[in-house]
This record gives structure tokens, C-alpha cells and sequence, in this order.
């Protein structure tokens, strides 16, 4: 008996459907990898978790926030091997790093201190606090301020010439990633309490709007991309990228990404975002245009290592991978290509 048309056509249908997906996943694989580990610095002696990262460009230089070993590890690129641990901090969680008086900024999220070293001896010069659950750090070139986001729902404004805190931002929750406009005024916050996006005018230090993300909860991570007035926000339940429109805060794309995760970065040179998760996978996501993105590449890590930096300046993706049972924490640097 004879198949009916329509079921030979349907057959037909589905087998140059099949073929075409083979023809792409094969043509996929053989293009080159987006992101190409070239080194990896072993850490046996730094246990628990890594935070948020800092750069020195100029010396290529490294700082890792190790949260969990109460250090910040430093590390020179150009050599690929780590030059110390700084010692005596107490849950190191945001750092910063400025060229301007060779400073590093750590927030300490255990006893709630800034402090201030001196990058040529790393004593300590200044000591802020206590800022309860001291994190995220951003700073405004054109203000020369320090910005820390702490507390049940606060964001520090420091003089980083005389480290003295001169007032904050009162939010609904505590923030998390955050960034600022260099050609604007605005602050954009996470507060994954509020469930919203806190936009801030950093000359009244006032909250002008908040922005809320449709379907999703969680709001870690961040980037900014200001030429295209496109806002990345990443979120855990469910594990999706939004994307938003910062002249209207309305959500204009959204794309599903890696389980927890802690950090995000948007390389403008390449239209590419990278996002890490604590799944155990690096995302690099393409972006077509400003409304439309699509997933690039999904690069394996390993599990529990979600914290990243993205230098654009020397085109390579560092992660921090914590120690798991019997494999040692280390840092795994990426060529992010051409």
C-alpha cells in the first residue's frame, strides 16, 4: 500500500530539514572557537570562592577577589604566573584598580571595610567603613568618585584623594553588578531583592526610575553597551539574558544563557557578550544588532566557576575556577580572537 502524497511529502520535508541541520552543526564545528584557552596559573593553596576581578593595563596586572581564602591573588599576565596574595582581608568581594596613584580599592564584605592600597608596597593607606556587605566598586573618571555598592540597599559615593565617603544612594535591596554612562549621568543598578533595575542620577544622587524585568528574577550580572543604548542584564531563575532599551528601560530581546551566573561583559570591538555561569560554561553570545542576538559559541569550564573579567585592551577573557574536591582553584585566560 502506497503512502498518501501528503505523508511523502511530510517524509521529504523532515529529511532535508534533518540534512540542513547536519550541514550547519558541521559547518559550526569547523569554524574556529571564539574563545581559546592559552594559559592556566595554578592556585593549590586558595580555597572557596572567587568574586569580582580588577586590571592593572599598563602593567599588566591581574587582581582576583579569592572570597572564600580572605586574599586578593595577583597575578602578572605578561609572565603568566601569580606575583602574591595579599593577606589580612576579610571576604574580599569588589575590587578596583586605578593608574592614577597606582590604588587598589578592595571591598570587604566580612567586616564591611574599603581599603585603599598603595600598589608599590600593598600596605593599606586608607580604611573606609563599616559599609555592611561592601561590594561592587565603579569609578567616574570625569568626577574622580568611587562608587560601592553595600548594605540592605546602598551605593557609596568615595573622594578617592582623601577616602572619605561623602554620601550614597538609598535603593530597595542590595546591589549587585552595576554601571555608569561615561557619556551620561545615569547609574543602572541590579537589585535582585526588588526584582528591578535602579536608575540613578549620579548628580542628585537620586533614583529616578526602576525598571522592571518581566518573568525574571535574580538580576546579578551586568554590561553596558552606550553607543547602542543597549542594557545586558543576567538572570538566574530562569538562566536569561535580557536585553534593554536604556532610553525607554523596555525589555527588547531575551535569550536563554548558563545556569548561575556572576558575571557578564560586552566586547564592543567583536559585537559579542560573554556571559559565565557556575553551570560550568562560558556563553559568548552574538550581537547582529541592537535588537537581535543569537548564541555564538558555548565554551565547557568547569563547575563553580561563574566569576570573570573581559580586558578589551588585551583581547583576552581570565576565569576564576574555585578548587573542587581534588582539583586545585586556578585561573584560565581566553584569546578572545580576531
Amino acid at each position: 500500500m502506497k503512502a498518501p502524497r501528503q505523508l511523502k511529502e511530510a517524509i521529504k520535508r523532515g529529511f532535508w530539514f534533518a540534512l540542513s541541520g547536519l550541514v550547519a552543526m558541521a559547518v559550526r564545528a569547523a569554524e574556529p572557537a571564539t574563545l581559546k584557552l592559552v594559559k592556566t596559573i595554578g592556585l593549590p593553596d586558595v580555597k572557596g570562592r572567587f568574586d569580582h576581578f580588577a586590571m592593572d593595563v599598563k602593567g599588566q596586572r591581574l587582581f582576583v577577589a579569592a572570597l572564600g581564602n580572605n586574599t586578593v591573588e595577583l597575578f602578572d599576565l605578561k609572565a603568566g604566573k601569580r606575583l602574591r596574595s595579599i593577606v589580612g582581608c576579610n571576604k574580599p568581594q569588589g575590587l578596583l584598580y586605578l593608574p592614577k596613584g597606582n590604588l587598589l580599592f578592595v571591598a570587604n564584605g566580612g567586616d564591611g571595610r574599603l581599603r585603599i592600597y598603595d600598589c608599590s608596597s600593598f600596605n593599606p593607606l586608607v580604611t573606609i567603613g563599616a559599609l555592611d556587605d561592601a561590594d561592587n566598586l565603579r569609578y567616574d573618571a570625569r568626577a574622580d568618585r568611587v562608587y560601592v555598592g553595600y548594605g540592605d540597599g546602598a551605593i557609596g559615593v568615595v573622594n578617592p584623594v582623601t577616602g572619605v565617603l561623602t554620601g550614597s544612594v538609598k535603593l530597595l535591596g542590595h546591589p549587585e553588578s552595576f554601571q555608569l554612562e561615561q557619556e551620561g549621568n545615569r547609574i543602572f543598578a541590579n537589585v535582585p531583592q526588588a526584582g528591578h533595575v535602579a536608575v540613578i542620577d549620579r548628580h542628585t544622587r537620586t533614583v529616578l526610575e526602576a525598571w522592571l524585568l518581566p518573568g525574571a528574577q535574580a538580576n546579578f550580572p551586568m554590561a553596558l553597551d552606550e553607543r547602542d543604548h543597549r542594557l545586558f542584564v543576567g538572570c538566574r531563575n530562569p538562566a536569561r539574558l535580557a536585553v534593554l532599551d536604556t532610553a525607554s528601560g523596555r525589555v527588547v530581546s531575551n535569550l536563554p544563557i548558563v545556569g548561575d551566573t556572576d558575571d557578564l561583559f560586552y566586547d564592543a570591538n567583536r559585537k559579542r557578550i560573554y556571559v559565565s555561569g557556575g553551570e560550568g560554561f562560558v556563553d559568548v553570545i552574538e550581537q547582529r544588532d541592537a535588537n537581535n542576538y543569537r548564541l555564538l559559541e558555548k565554551t565547557s569550564t568547569a563547575p563553580g566557576a561563574r566569576t570573570s573579567f573581559f580586558s578589551p585592551d588585551l583581547n583576552q577573557l581570565y576565569l576564576a575556577v574555585p578548587k573542587r574536591g581534588d582539583r586545585s582553584a586556578e585561573l584560565r585566560v581566553y584569546d578572545s580572537g580576531k
